[in-house]
């Protein structure tokens, strides 16, 4: 490009020349008058206040502020549609380094630290105003639930037992498509510490098999059922790929909550269980429990954030 403006320069030079003199210092003083309104900001000259042309931002921040306004528009129309009080508070960024897990004091084994077992905990260690929502074993399998957490844009962490899941595997392909983490609640939730550890192994051992042949992954969070465990247990947990154990501070279903703590109040990165039940086991469905869930965190200033993305 310069070379052009160059060259054109030159031309219009011997134009100038073959013109009357008084017509060569017009065309010189037209053009020195010129060639300064085109370089005014690099000469610090600048227009009075008002007449400058606005910058137009980016393009792609204008695309970024149109789908945000859209998403936003989304959240709102789908809290309408599920009769949410408020619409649910989103969850800051997760943390770039991850808060340090250990097993919540009075939860340890025999073994814990030395043997570097899984830590079983109810609560992330965070300042942030989040709760984690975990679902347990998958008995009840409602199609609403799926559209439900979907549209709302609402993270969870599912516990699988397999006799709970076996009678129809996909639905919970379908909600791994949804970028949900599907992990191990053993093979038919038994009370494990009344089992050997060979017995124990099994149970978790087996259900890792089976996520890994359903759902291509082995866990490596694992729930043990009704949170009861030994030492047996995190040791064969631990043996089976499993990292954490977490458990939980608060229980939601269709009509009440219950706490561990005795303020009974939520507190910031405690993990709430539920499960999958619906109106053979509570009076409702899987999207009330879902309501009475979000309308309570959402009215404390809390939001729902993914406990895969703090530990």
């Amino acid at each position: 490009m310069r070379e052009v403006v160059q060259n054109d320069k030159s031309r219009a030079s011997r134009r100038v020349s073959r013109v009357p003199r008084a017509t060569a210092v017009l065309a010189v003083a037209v053009a020195a008058l010129a060639a300064g309104c085109a370089q005014g900001d690099d000469q610090g000259v600048r227009g009075a206040a008002g007449q400058q042309a606005p910058k137009a931002p980016p393009a792609r921040a204008v695309d970024g502020a149109a789908e945000a306004r859209e998403a936003r528009a989304a959240l709102v129309a789908a809290a309408k549609r599920w009769d949410l009080r408020k619409v649910p508070l989103t969850a800051p960024a997760p943390p770039e380094k991850k808060p340090e897990i250990k097993a919540r004091e009075g939860f340890e084994v025999d073994g814990q630290e030395s043997d570097d077992l899984p830590p079983v905990f109810t609560t992330v260690p965070t300042k942030e105003k989040i709760v984690f929502l975990t679902i347990d074993d998958g008995a009840e399998k409602d199609p609403a639930f799926l559209k439900m957490m979907s549209e709302l844009k609402i993270p969870y962490t599912v516990f699988l037992t397999d006799e709970e899941i076996k009678d129809d595997y996909g639905y919970f392909k379908k909600m791994q498509a949804r970028g949900i983490t599907l992990n191990n609640h053993t093979l038919s939730h038994p009370y494990l510490p009344g089992l050997s550890y060979e017995d124990q192994k099994r149970e978790i051992c087996g259900m890792q098999d089976v996520m890994q042949k359903r759902y291509g992954k082995r866990p490596v969070l694992f729930r043990p059922p009704y949170g009861n465990y030994n030492r047996d247990t995190l040791r064969a947990a631990k043996s089976c790929g499993i990292e954490y154990a977490p458990i939980w501070s608060e229980e939601v279903y269709v009509d009440h909550w219950e706490y561990r703590e005795w303020d009974q109040d939520l507190h910031p990165g405690d993990i709430v269980l539920t499960h999958f039940r619906g109106t053979d086991d509570w009076d409702g469905t899987m999207t009330d429990m879902v309501r009475r869930f979000l309308d309570r965190i959402t009215a404390d200033g809390y939001a729902v954030a993914r406990l895969e993305d703090y530990l």
